[in-house]
């Protein structure tokens, strides 16, 4: 779902002249068809024919409590020079909608014979901070396509909830002293009435928090059902260990050493921990990614990260100082079996199991120096490619089963424990980070591949692409690949080597088990017991769920590597139910991810307390149609949730293989643009320079600033060349701009507009205040031309200015067009594209003398995803009592979207001598008139007179002169 969203498209419905008919589907179950049609008078009326039938009891039709019965808001600046009332409309819909319930999807009451739309935001965390002005992207795009399926009919589900539980609101907690419980309900509740304030068409009875007893409880389910399936088990592990936040970081958690958050020490350390199986899934992983909508590059990241690869695990023998083989093998996996004869060393990783076993006495002093210094660094840094490659000799040879050389053994950090064996190979000839190692600790470099093409191995680099073997043969061990391509070397010393005993084929992953545990209170528990007698792990029955979180007053970490819940004592001991024998609680909590693994399916059935998610409505619900959230979740939260999605589909639980068809990924919102300059010794600006550093740059004010070319320079001294940046939105830079301010400024329905007129959705793009004064000014002109200019006093009278009339073809031209487009834009979530077709609308509308209703009613329906507020206003004035969330899309007539003006060659005695730009529908005489009125054709036609005309209407005018009384020359 990086490339364009492939939404169906719909079939565009003819529309007569004379009558534009929308079926109506109310969200109260009265469908109607709304016809405005030509009287005898030729004026337009309007019939509204209703159809009523049962809904239920507790049902509010909106004619129960219309809009003019929700009063307006005070006002809470002045009225005056305002383009229309945003400060009233907003809050007056807004309580309009949550009064009746306008955007709640039935139930068990469900119409499953209508077709379905689940579409959904990744839910946020709710950080104290609140919502900033990057958030509203991606909920808008949502809501739009929300709106838009409702009016066409579709059962929508568009929930929102919160992703509570996890580090953050714990680390926060800890530094106001405040418990996490209470920081989360208010931290929930503010960014609860900023998505309220902006308009989102959320069903908020289907509200979910991962922090509530209720939800956490299907979580700690599903762990039962992992476990009992082997999928989840207990493993001690090395770790990142950070001793300042008191818990284990997952690698992407760490960055030079520290933690990602904070900037505190991070040490490696083994350490007891609770394992999710995903390497039992990685295929299935794989596999099924081919069969869904997702951005390419998304996939292209899972595919990396799962990381399969085919290879050969092979066996050297472990021979000591002085030459002899010991009864010691290593065992090592590689993709390039074909390179075996140029492998000049061993690498083993600092945590490889039989380390201590490998090294001489002489040099035990620094491998273990060496080991203390790598469990300091995580994952990711030490497998950086641009990394100094360091490492000590163990002391120990092996020997190349392919040629029998003693090869020396190594400890190296740029091997990784964790994948493979925990060793390699080294073939320096052929790998860069094998040949920068062997450059630096001055290890042999055997050239055993050549270049298919005979072309030149580029010095001081490593050839590690496939191409020709050489140097490969020994007939001692009957091994001779000299000659052949690698792949086809490849087969023949896997072949040979499980023919020896040497080794066998191999299908690895980068892929490692899920680490499922944290040392820190504001978590699920983990509901598993462990007996005091036996220490056997026992889990709790599903009875017994939520295993609730016990309340602490004190949940800062231990410091002792105990997690904080070890300190409820009276609820870590318990009693088995099962055996009545004494019993230890589990103390550690289940990561942050572990919530947000399966909430899309809660939504479906917030409920239910009897089942995660009823069979009938999952059947109905599944998959979530349009998935739409940050790029940084690329990997890490849709792996975890749909390798969870497909245990749940073994379970039983689920009826899809994959819980996302299509995921979205919006683009950032960046601070506004600033423009930077440098200055001389003597403090006079000058042309800036990145080489300069940012701290010998200097802000100019954008007034001063103007466009030369493709650079930005001084307006007072265009030689002067600056640097324009825009960036991430943070505190430190004080660039963040709060969407409250925004909205008391401009409104909800212009920041909308805004965030989606900015650029592309999947695009980052800099904020501009100017931007929004600019959608700010395009609803005000929609406004003044249904409603009209303010009032002295800053009122507007009631009621719009459109007239009951009949439209002309080209206003339903214009109309259509535009309908054609916006359409067309928010089925490809081009949203920019589609605000321009309105806008482009608006301009030609304001050329015409007078607005039939029923071209404007369409319109307002156009506009109403994108800006509900100020549409349901229109609406509403125009004359209609209901909310128009369930009215209609309007659809494009194919008649009125073809260009009403042809090219029509003309002839004059058989050749062609110009053409004139005719309607459709032009009569011979207005043709032959207008050939007559064509510079280029008068000069043929003047003065002579005409024999006959031969005419085609659409294809050619001929005009036959008299040649005996015609000028010369024609």
């Amino acid at each position: 779902m990086h490339a364009h969203t492939q939404l169906q498209l719909l079939q565009f419905q003819p529309l007569s002249l004379h009558s534009l008919t929308f079926p109506f589907h109310t969200k109260w179950h009265r469908s109607r068809n709304f016809t405005v049609s030509t009287t005898k008078n030729g004026q337009f009326g309007r019939r509204l024919c209703y159809r009523s039938f049962s809904y239920g009891t507790c049902v509010r039709n909106s004619a129960t409590r219309g809009a003019h019965e929700v009063e307006y808001q005070k006002p809470n600046q002045q009225v005056v020079n305002r383009p229309y009332p945003f400060h009233e409309i907003e809050p007056k819909w807004q309580r309009f909608w949550e009064e009746n319930k306008t955007f709640r999807t039935p139930d068990d009451d469900i119409d499953t014979s209508k077709p379905k739309y689940y579409v959904l935001d990744m839910f946020p965390y709710p950080s104290g901070a609140g919502l900033h002005v990057g958030h509203p992207l991606g909920y808008t795009a949502t809501d739009i396509l929300a709106r838009y399926k409702r009016m066409q009919g579709y059962n929508v589900l568009h929930p929102m909830g919160w992703d509570a539980f996890g580090l953050p609101a714990e680390q926060f907690a800890i530094q106001t002293g405040t418990h996490p419980k209470t920081t989360t309900m208010s931290n929930i509740n503010r960014f609860r009435s900023q998505l309220r304030s902006l308009g989102f068409s959320y069903d908020w009875d289907r509200e979910i928090s991962t922090t509530d007893p209720d939800y956490y409880k299907w979580t700690q389910w599903i762990f039962l059902q992992l476990l009992k399936r082997g999928l989840a088990y207990q493993a001690e592990v090395p770790v990142n260990w950070c001793p300042a936040l008191g818990t284990v970081l997952a690698n992407e958690e760490v960055v030079d050493g520290v933690s990602e958050r904070g900037s505190h020490p991070v040490i490696r350390k083994p350490m007891r921990q609770w394992m999710l199986k995903i390497t039992a899934y990685a295929d299935r992983l794989l596999q099924d990614l081919d069969d869904l909508d997702w951005p390419e590059s998304v996939k292209e990241m899972q595919r990396n990260w799962i990381g399969r690869s085919e290879g050969a695990e092979l066996e050297f023998c472990v021979l000591d100082g002085d030459g002899q083989e010991r009864d010691i093998k290593i065992i090592v996996y590689t993709t390039r079996p074909d390179t075996i004869f140029g492998a000049t060393y061993l690498v083993v990783a600092p945590e490889y199991s039989f380390l201590s076993s490998l090294v001489s006495t002489a040099q035990s002093k620094y491998v273990e120096e060496y080991k203390d210094l790598a469990s300091r660094k995580s994952d990711l840094e030490r497998t950086e490619l641009q990394k100094e490659k360091t490492g000590v000799f163990t002391g120990c040879y092996a020997r190349n089963p392919a040629n029998g050389e003693a090869i020396p053994i190594w400890v190296a950090d740029y091997v990784l424990g964790s994948y493979g064996t925990g060793a390699i190979m080294a073939v320096p000839a052929h790998d860069s980070r094998d040949y920068d190692f062997a450059l630096k600790h001055s290890v042999p470099v055997n050239w055993v591949v050549t270049p298919d093409d005979k072309s030149t191995i580029e010095s001081g680099k490593a050839f590690s692409a496939e191409g020709t073997v050489i140097n490969s043969s020994n007939g001692m061990v009957g091994l001779d690949i000299n000659g052949l391509s690698s792949k086809n070397a490849a087969l023949k010393v896997i072949e040979w080597a499980e023919k020896t005993g040497n080794g066998k084929r191999k299908v690895n992953y980068k892929l490692r088990d899920w680490l499922f545990a944290r040392q820190r209170y504001w978590g699920e528990p983990i509901p598993v017991i462990f007996l005091d007698e036996t220490g056997e792990t026992v889990p709790l029955n599903e009875t017994e769920l939520p295993l609730m979180l016990p309340e602490l007053d004190d949940f800062t970490p231990t410091g002792t590597g105990d997690p904080p819940l070890s300190k409820a004592v009276s609820w870590v001991k318990t009693t088995d139910t099962l055996s009545g024998r004494p019993a230890t609680r589990e103390t550690n909590t289940m990561p942050q991810w572990a919530g947000s693994c399966w909430y899309y399916l809660r939504f479906m059935d917030p409920k239910n307390s009897k089942e995660l998610v009823d069979k009938t409505k999952e059947r109905y619900w599944s998959p979530v149609d349009v998935y739409v959230g940050g790029a940084e979740h690329a990997v890490l939260h849709l792996l975890y949730a749909r390798f969870w999605h497909k245990v749940l589909y073994d379970v039983g639980v689920v009826s899809t293989k994959e819980p996302f068809q299509c995921v979205i990924n919006q683009g950032l919102i960046l601070g506004e643009v600033q423009y930077m300059a440098g200055r001389d010794e003597d403090g006079n600006l000058i042309s800036a320079d990145p080489a300069l550093g940012e701290n010998n740059l200097e802000k100019v004010p954008e007034e001063k600033v103007m466009k030369s070319g493709d650079s930005f320079v001084l307006k007072d001294n265009p030689h002067i060349r600056l640097i324009a940046r825009a960036y991430k939105m943070s505190k430190s830079r004080g660039n963040v701009v709060n969407p409250d301010d925004v909205v008391s400024e401009y409104g909800a329905d212009s920041l909308r507009l805004y965030e989606m007129f900015m650029g592309p959705l999947r695009d980052s793009k800099s904020w501009s205040t100017s931007g929004i004064e600019g959608l700010h000014r395009f609803l005000g002109r929609t406004w003044r031309l249904i409603v009209g200019s303010p009032l002295a006093d800053g009122t507007f009278k009631d009621g719009t200015l459109t007239a009951d009339e009949e439209p002309t073809v080209e206003q339903l031209r214009s109309l259509h067009k535009c309908i054609a487009k916006v359409t067309e834009e928010i089925e490809g979530t081009r949203f920019n594209t589609g605000i321009s077709a309105m806008m482009e609308f608006l301009n030609v509308a304001y050329k015409w003398d007078k607005h039939p209703r029923s071209v404007i009613e369409a319109f307002v329906l156009l506009l109403s995803p994108y800006a509900p507020h100020v549409a349901e206003e229109l609406w509403s004035r125009l004359g209609h009592t209901n909310s128009l969330a369930y009215e209609p899309f309007p659809k494009a007539n194919p008649a009125y979207l073809k260009d009403s003006t042809i090219i029509l060659p003309v002839q004059i005695n058989g050749k062609t001598r110009g053409t004139i730009q005719v309607e459709e529908t032009c009569t011979e005489e207005d043709a032959f008139e207008l050939a007559c009125k064509d510079e280029k054709l008068s000069k043929f036609l003047d003065g002579n007179p005409v024999k006959k005309r031969i005419y085609v209407p659409g294809k050619i005018l001929n005009v036959v002169l008299d040649r005996k009384k015609t000028k010369v020359g024609v």
